[in-house]
């Protein structure tokens, strides 16, 4: 018996409420939630070996059973853990406290039934492959949703640099304009002054005129150059924004098919769980388990965007 619930007992603490609700469905299962939650303090509180732990030591089963709101003494709470150590380790076990709550002797759990037969097994072994599925395809569903939100702000980031670069431009041309447009009026008046008054303005006017026609005054150079440069960085960052818009496109649709991968994994599991249930003679409290895992998992889906 004792090495019987050993083996138990050294399950980590989701297969060792597996097997209590298993064996204990029919008087129990209003209280699987209840277990459930012990399971996760109990793994919560192991700090070395978490979820894949088995046991705490005392120090931290007195702080489970303060989590729980238990108002008693040190010395009562050392007497609980003491009466609830069936294997005398010095150490609570989920499966040790969940009996010792529920009043069930050890002899009576070990000898009591977990369900099923080794095709039953099977098939659970399949809903628990799914599950893993699951979360496997979740955690796919998170990358890809970063990935995509990474991208999304990066698309942002690129097209308001294009808009900052086409303002640029905006700018260098307008002032290029300015500058063409003194340099014709400047034309147009030293045409005016060459043809009309004195001999002496006159040719003073037509030397000024061909000066100013043999070469561009430093301004408008200016303008010419910095229109030209605006051009070139506007049309580089544009192409970029377009790049980085199309990638950030790429990447939303690629998380949105691992979204709606993962809902259909999660509907397969479900189904799959709820065809196992309706068969009789079924680990009941296992499968409860991996609803209730289902459900928790459930909550850290990305969430469709609307369209």
């Amino acid at each position: 018996c004792a090495e019987k619930f050993k083996e138990f007992a050294t399950m980590c603490y989701a297969e060792q409420g597996k097997c209590f609700l298993n064996a204990y469905w029919n008087e129990r299962e209003g209280d699987a939630e209840e277990v459930w939650k012990w399971a996760n303090k109990f793994a919560e509180l192991d700090l070395d070996k978490k979820k894949e732990g088995w046991d705490l030591d005392e120090f931290n089963a007195h702080r489970f059973l303060e989590q729980l709101g238990e108002t008693k003494t040190v010395k009562q709470m050392r007497e609980e853990i003491r009466q609830a150590d069936m294997d005398f380790n010095k150490r609570l076990a989920l499966i040790e406290y969940a009996l010792w709550k529920f009043n069930y002797q050890l002899s009576d759990f070990v000898n009591r039934p977990q369900g099923g037969d080794a095709e039953t097994a099977k098939k659970l072994a399949q809903a628990t492959q799914m599950l893993e599925d699951v979360k496997n395809a979740f955690i796919e569903a998170q990358a890809r949703e970063e990935a995509a939100k990474q991208r999304e702000a990066e698309a942002k980031q690129s097209e308001a640099e294009a808009k900052q670069r086409q303002a640029e431009l905006e700018a260098a041309v307008a002032d290029l304009k300015a500058q063409e447009d003194a340099y014709a009026k400047k034309t147009e008046d030293l045409k005016k002054a060459s043809e009309t008054g004195g001999i002496v303005s006159r040719n003073r006017a037509k030397n000024q005129l061909a000066q100013h026609l043999g070469e561009d005054p430093l301004p408008l150079r200016r303008a010419k150059i910095t229109a030209e440069a605006a051009k070139k960085k506007a049309e580089r960052a544009t192409a970029a924004a377009i790049e980085a818009r199309k990638g950030a496109e790429a990447a939303r649709a690629a998380a949105e098919a691992a979204v709606e991968e993962a809902r259909q994994k999660v509907a397969e599991a479900e189904a799959y769980i709820e065809e196992l249930r309706k068969t009789p003679g079924q680990r009941y409290g296992s499968l409860w388990w991996l609803d209730r895992e289902l459900e928790e998992q459930k909550k850290y889906l990305p969430q469709r965007r609307q369209k």
